[in-house]
C-alpha cells in the first residue's frame, strides 16, 4: 500500500493527489493511472520515466553498476552458477536444491529436439537469409506444433512452454547457422551440458566426434548467463506487450526476437566487430580514439559505456576474464582481436574515458569471444536471443500469473484538427 502522496498542480485545475509507491529497491514510483479520469495523461517518449509493470525478477541500479536476479548479484551468479541454474532462479524465484536442479536439467535435456517437420520448414528460406530472420519465423512456427500446452491461464501449460523454449532455442539457433553453411543439422546430445551441447550443434559434423574445450564451453555459458535478463528493456517490454493481448506464447517470444534484432538493442556486439573493421589495424587506434573525443566527429566507440549503467557494466568484469581466458587458450592470431585488446588498454587508462565513465561493456567482450570461437557476426544477435529467452519467458509468465491489462499507450496528437471531406473533382 502507498504511504506517500504526490500533488500534481496544473494551471486552471484543482490539485490532483497521486499515490507514491516504495519499492524494495530503487526509486519511488508515482502512480498516474488515475489521471485519465481527470482528463489528463503523461507524455514520456521511450518510457524513460514510466514503470509499466510491477516485477520481482531483475533489478538494475545503473548509477552503482548493480544487476541483481531475484536478489543475487550477476557477478556471483556468473562465478558460482551455470545458465540452467540461473534459468531456474529466474523462472521459480529461488535457487534450486540439488534434487530440483537435477530434475530441471533432465527435463530441459528431454525437450532439446525439435519436430522433424521443422527441418523441412528451413528449406523455405534462402541460404543467405539473415539468421535472425530465420529464427523469427521458426520460433513463431512452434505455435503450430505444440497444441497440448497453449492455455496461458493454466500454470502447468505455461511451465511446459517455458521449458520447451529454453530447451529448443539452442537447437534452433544452431540450425539457423548450419542452414546458412550448407552443413547437415546436428542432433542435440543429452550427455552434454547446455553450453557444450550448443557448441556441438554449431560446430560438430556427423563424420567425427565433437571435441569441446571446457574453457570455450564455460565462456559460452557465461555469455548465456550475462544476457539472460536485463529488466524492462525493449525486447522484454515487447514480449510483455504482445502477451498482454493473450497472444500465443511462441508468438510473443518471436515478437521479442524481432525487437532484439534492432542494432540499438541486440546488435551492439556485432557493431563492435564492425567498428574494429573500420579502424583496421592497431596503428590507427590513437587516431580513432581522438575522433571519439571530438564532439563534431560522428564516429563513436562501440562497446564502451552503457545507456543504463552510468558506472562500470557489472557484466563486463566477468566477461573480460572469460575473454582473456579464451584468447589465451586459442592463441588466436587475428588482427581484429589484437586491435580490440589495444583499444581496451587505452580506454581503461585514458583520463577522458575514466572521467566520462566510458568503460568497455559486456558487448565489447562478448563480441570478441564469439569472434574468437569462430561464430560469424550475423549469429551474434541469435545467440543473444537464445540467452534472453529465459528472461522473456519469466517476465511473460509473471505477467500472466497476476492481474494484468492489455497494453495501450497514449499519444500526444499534433496532427490536423477535424476537417470536412472534399470530393475528388473539387480538390485543387
Amino acid at each position: 500500500m502507498s504511504k506517500k502522496k504526490a500533488t500534481l498542480s496544473v494551471e486552471g485545475r484543482e490539485d490532483i493527489e497521486l499515490p507514491v509507491y516504495e519499492p524494495t529497491l530503487g526509486q519511488d514510483v508515482v502512480d498516474v493511472t488515475g489521471l485519465t479520469a481527470q482528463g489528463l495523461f503523461t507524455y514520456d517518449p521511450g518510457f524513460q520515466s514510466t514503470g509499466a509493470c510491477e516485477s520481482r525478477i531483475t533489478f538494475i541500479d545503473g548509477a552503482k553498476g548493480k544487476l541483481l536476479h531475484r536478489g543475487y548479484s550477476i557477478e556471483e551468479l556468473a562465478a558460482k552458477s551455470d545458465y540452467l541454474e540461473v534459468s531456474y532462479l529466474l523462472l521459480y524465484g529461488e535457487l534450486p536444491t540439488e534434487e530440483q536442479k537435477e530434475t530441471f536439467v533432465n527435463t530441459v535435456k528431454n525437450h532439446t529436439m525439435v519436430h522433424e517437420q521443422l527441418r523441412v520448414f528451413f528449406n523455405g528460406f534462402r541460404r543467405d537469409a539473415h539468421p535472425m530472420a530465420i529464427m523469427c519465423g521458426v520460433v513463431g512456427a512452434l505455435s503450430a506444433f505444440y497444441h497440448d500446452s497453449l492455455d496461458i491461464h493454466d500454470a502447468r501449460h505455461r511451465e511446459v512452454t517455458a521449458l520447451r523454449l529454453i530447451a529448443k532455442m539452442p537447437t534452433i539457433a544452431a540450425m539457423c547457422y548450419k542452414y546458412a553453411q550448407g552443413q547437415p543439422f546436428m542432433y542435440p546430445r543429452n550427455d552434454l551440458d547446455y553450453a557444450e551441447n550448443f557448441l556441438h550443434m554449431m560446430f560438430g559434423v556427423p563424420c567425427e566426434e565433437t571435441k569441446i574445450s571446457p574453457t570455450l564451453a564455460r565462456a559460452m555459458d557465461r555469455i548465456f548467463i550475462l544476457h539472460a535478463d536485463h529488466e524492462q528493456n525493449a525486447s522484454t517490454s515487447t514480449v510483455r506487450l504482445a502477451g498482454s493481448s493473450g497472444a500465443n506464447p511462441f508468438a510473443c517470444i518471436a515478437a521479442g526476437i524481432s525487437a532484439l534484432w534492432g542494432p540499438a538493442h541486440g546488435g551492439a556486439n556485432e557493431a563492435v566487430l564492425n567498428m574494429l573493421e573500420e579502424i583496421g589495424e592497431p596503428a590507427n587506434v590513437e587516431k580513432f580514439i581522438d575522433r571519439a573525443k571530438d564532439k563534431n566527429d560522428p564516429f563513436k566507440l562501440m562497446g564502451f559505456g552503457h545507456r543504463v549503467y552510468k558506472n562500470y557494466d557489472p557484466r563486463a568484469t566477468v566477461m573480460r576474464e572469460s575473454c582473456h581466458e579464451v584468447l589465451n587458450e586459442l592463441g588466436v592470431q587475428d588482427p581484429k582481436l589484437e586491435l580490440a585488446m589495444k583499444l581496451e588498454e587505452i580506454a581503461l587508462n585514458d583520463p577522458y574515458f575514466k572521467e566520462k565513465k566510458l568503460f568497455p561493456n559486456v558487448d565489447f567482450y562478448s563480441g570478441i569471444i564469439l569472434s574468437a570461437i569462430g561464430i560469424p557476426t550475423s549469429m551474434f544477435t541469435v545467440i543473444f536471443a537464445l540467452s534472453r529467452t529465459v528472461g522473456w519467458v519469466a517476465h511473460w509468465n509473471e505477467m500472466i500469473s497476476n492481474t494484468y491489462k492489455i497494453g495501450r499507450p497514449r499519444q500526444l496528437y499534433t496532427g490536423q484538427t477535424e476537417r470536412e471531406f472534399v470530393p475528388l473533382k473539387e480538390r485543387k
